[in-house]
């Protein structure tokens, strides 16, 4: 593990009008290793979009949900899906993507 990476979580704050605006919270930052596993292309909006899928392992956080995301470097990875490894609460091996809207 040796890519910093930082999780965060999605809140819903006020704007004053009546509404609320979304916003990114930092949960923690970590250290991780980043696989890159696939790659495909998919149409988004009318539009040919790039999607990768990444494992990306952590030390076990009892904190981490899909539907976070996660900052590596100037990319956002949408969290899909967290596994704890072999059931032991050691490590997290969470299921991302990159390149779709959340």
């Amino acid at each position: 593990m040796r890519e910093r990476v930082t999780i965060e979580q999605e809140t819903a704050t006020p704007d004053g009008y009546g509404g609320y605006a979304n916003t990114w919270a930092t949960v923690a930052t970590v250290w991780a290793k980043v696989e890159p596993l696939s790659g495909r292309e998919q149409i988004e909006a009318d539009k040919l979009q790039g999607v990768v899928n990444t494992r990306v392992t952590i030390r076990y956080r009892s904190d981490v949900v899909p539907g976070m995301r996660l900052v590596w470097g100037s990319r956002n990875y949408n969290i899909r899906a967290v596994i704890s490894e072999e059931e032991r609460d050691r490590f997290l091996q969470l299921t991302c993507d990159v390149g779709v809207a959340t």
